[in-house]
């Protein structure tokens, strides 16, 4: 039997489920359960539950034949608890480090207790915040074992599910059970702190209770926050049941109403629509439930509570009016967009925003107005087959203008017919931004592309990286995400992190990358002309090294000389170079290429031919590494500054740790040990090759050639294409090198 179960109910939290488990199952005390009830969740999270609980003993993983919401999945997580104390911890929190050991270390210390609660911090989607309101009251208990009638301030702990370890035996010899819908944990919180004979308090920080930006049931508005009536109305059937606790009536009816008033109050809960009608019934609750010569708190809460005897919503609308006049003027919401600009061009966006939307005009954009390229430039080459109703216009600066291809129409930022496609198009595809000036209108619909699968950090992350973001508006960040209607994923790793670091309302779209299509259907005769038209000699191993960016650097600095590896490796190999476009052109680079085995590709428009010529891909910490894996070609990772990069950028997860999935073939530190990879053959033996495969297995699932034709019905045609999630094909091979290029590998 363990020391402690924790039940974790897991419902459309994807994006924070993997950091949630890991709080519990990395703690310091090992001896827990972990009791994950999957609610029918829609999204990835039965999958997620199952890899934890194949790999880890401890893990129960219930999967709920349909979705019977938080309280229900809790108590079916309560059936199966088999640990002395039970906790709930909802799916997208945390417990800080250390937790289970010190409520192990108190339990040892003041024997068994009945109920044993801890602190928490709010950690917002913009940082983190400060004490808690109940900060005090834990400082103030230290390690005192007492009864509420003895204590009754302690009411005021925070009634949530979460903070508290409850004796298991103590919970179901009460008979406690979570009842359906919202507020459920209220009551039963009430119930357990008048019941218990035992109360203890760690003055702790236990729990991260994750603020989010969207997706919270309490900062949702509709006629579900009306279950708080219900949900108070049993607990006083329970006392009513209790004569023996009726010492307690005064305290928990004064504790009702006031979180009554509180979600009255708040327009994110109660509609103003249904303002006046909550007040009602929350007047009907005070009438029927108040003690027996009961007396009036002093403050707003006695002021309001008189408005709730009398009936009068004016006289509540009275005093609520006088308190927000009181309080400062409200601060700038994050995420709120800029106005639209003064200049002309602006105000004639602004008229042309009166006429209808087009519903057949779509706008693209790469890069932010660079010339189409990637996954945008993917889909529209297919919605051009399959959507040809729908016009497409590119967004391209003016200095771009004149290499933009022939037959595609564009636009410049700032012209007159650009203020008239953005003000009128439906559609919007990017894998970066829109100006801050064009303000989405009802109706049209943005589809977010991103650049590649996200190794580093990205998004409100990069709030903990301040190197990384120099430049970077967290709060025009959240104005680009609050457009998004449909955020495209190649893989369940990066639709995790999307949901989590872009904090939003959009839907992901699970088809993979359009941009990849091409190597799946690009023959060995394409890949031929490729690399003739690259220059690559017959025979030779052409190696691509196309190294990301590094925030922490002004210039382009390899990690390896390209010249001592290029002459290390011989005539069998050639190495083709590729900057990171932020880099811009470098003259190194093209010095380089006219000493031998060394070709220039930064200024070579498509991505995607590279990795088709190439037979292998010398990879750092660039997305590149992931799309390239399609190819089920050998990847070499060449990680010298591994311990830098981290800790300026941050990582998502750890790409040298070995395991299968993480790491796609050989990695290297120094050049020394680059160079010895592939004069070893160590860069495509069995042992790369299986790395590779498990990789590919992880990070390429929906890739298979069709991922623009999904996004294109998608998102054009209202049709609803599921990825294709079967066993990957093999990929196109590079044209058959002679057979001494491996002579003396």
């Amino acid at each position: 039997m363990p020391r402690f179960s924790v039940v974790i109910p897991v419902y459309k939290v994807q994006g924070y489920l993997h950091e949630c488990l890991d709080s519990v199952l990395g703690q310091s005390f090992t001896d827990v359960e972990v009791i994950a009830v999957d609610d029918c969740s829609p999204d990835s999270c039965g999958a997620i539950i199952d890899e934890y609980a194949a790999r880890d003993a401890r893990v129960q993983a219930v999967h709920l034949p349909e979705n019977v919401g938080l309280g229900r999945a809790r108590n079916a997580g309560l059936e199966r608890a088999t640990g002395d104390y039970v906790l709930f911890l909802d799916s997208d929190d945390s417990y800080t480090p250390g937790l289970l050991k010190a409520m192990a270390d108190r339990l040892d210390a003041v024997g068994d207790l009945d109920i044993l609660a801890f602190d928490h911090i709010r950690t917002y989607w913009h940082g983190k915040g400060g004490p808690s309101q109940s900060a005090e009251l834990f400082e103030r208990a230290g390690t005192d074992v007492f009864r509420l009638q003895d204590r009754p301030e302690y009411v005021h702990l925070f009634l949530v599910a979460w903070n508290k370890a409850f004796r298991r035996a103590f919970f179901l010899e009460q008979g406690f059970q979570y009842a359906p819908g919202l507020y459920e944990d209220a009551p039963v919180s009430q119930m357990a702190m008048i019941t218990a004979e035992r109360i203890g308090c760690l003055n702790r920080v236990g729990v991260e209770y994750r603020q989010r930006r969207h997706g919270a049931i309490t900062k949702t508005p509709g006629r579900k926050h009306f279950d708080i009536f219900p949900q108070y109305e049993g607990l006083f059937t329970f006392l009513d049941g209790r004569p023996e606790l009726a010492w307690s009536r005064p305290l928990m009816f004064e504790r009702a109403v006031q979180h009554l008033l509180f979600t009255l109050k708040r327009p994110e809960r109660v509609r103003p629509s249904d303002r006046k009608e909550f007040f009602g019934r929350a007047a009907d609750f005070y009438a029927a439930h108040l003690p027996a010569g009961y007396t009036l708190p002093g403050g707003s809460l006695g002021v309001h509570m008189r408005a709730l005897a009398k009936r009068s919503f004016h006289a509540y609308r009275t005093t609520e009016f006088a308190a927000r006049v009181k309080r400062k003027a409200p601060t700038r919401v994050l995420g709120a967009t800029n106005r639209v600009g003064r200049h002309a061009a602006a105000n004639l966006h602004a008229l042309h925003r009166r006429r209808s939307l087009d519903p057949n005009l779509a706008v693209y954009t790469s890069y932010e107005d660079l010339l189409p390229s990637g996954n945008p430039a993917a889909v529209y080459e297919k919605a051009k087959e399959l959507a040809p109703h729908v016009h497409g216009v590119w967004v391209v600066r003016q200095e771009l203008a004149g290499q933009v291809p022939a037959g595609v129409d564009y636009v410049v930022p700032g012209s007159r017919r650009h203020g008239e496609v953005t003000a009128r198009a439906t559609y919007f595809v990017s894998n970066a931004g829109f100006p801050d000036g064009i303000a989405k209108r009802p109706g049209q619909i943005h589809l977010q592309t991103h650049h590649g699968t996200p190794l580093k950090r990205m998004g409100m992350d990069l709030k903990e990286y301040p190197a990384a973001t120099r430049s970077m508006s967290f709060d025009r960040l959240l104005a680009q995400v609050s457009r998004w209607d449909l955020s495209l994923s190649s893989n369940q790793h990066s639709t995790e992190q999307w949901q989590r670091v872009y904090p939003g309302r959009f839907e992901s779209l699970d088809a993979g990358y359009p941009r990849n299509d091409r190597f799946y259907t690009a023959g060995a005769d394409d890949v031929a002309a490729v690399r003739e038209r690259l220059g690559i000699p017959e025979g030779r191993t052409a190696l691509l090294y196309a190294p990301t960016y590094r925030d922490y650097r002004k210039d382009w600095t390899p990690t390896f000389d390209p010249a001592r590896v290029a002459e290390a490796l011989g005539d069998d190999f050639v190495l083709l170079i590729r900057t990171h476009p932020l880099d811009g052109r470098n003259t190194r680079v093209s010095d380089l290429a006219g000493q031998g085995n060394i070709i220039d590709v930064s200024g070579h428009p498509s991505v995607e031919d590279l990795c088709l010529a190439a037979d292998a891909l010398i990879a750092d910490y660039s997305s590149l590494t992931f799309d390239y894996a399609n190819l089920d070609r050998p990847i070499v990772i060449d990680a010298a500054d591994w311990k830098v990069y981290t800790q300026v950028r941050g990582v998502t997860f750890d790409l040298l740790s070995g395991r299968p999935g993480d790491t796609p073939g050989p990695v290297a530190t120094t050049e020394d040990e680059l160079v010895d990879i592939f004069r070893s053959g160590r860069w495509s033996d069995p042992e790369a090759t299986a790395l590779r495969s498990a990789f590919r297995e992880r990070f390429c699932p929906y890739d298979d050639g069709h991922a623009a034709e999904r996004v294109v019905r998608r998102l054009f045609l209202g049709q609803d294409a599921e990825p294709a999630i079967v066993p990957l094909p093999q990929r196109t091979p590079a044209p058959k090198p002679a057979a001494r290029r491996h002579a003396g590998l």
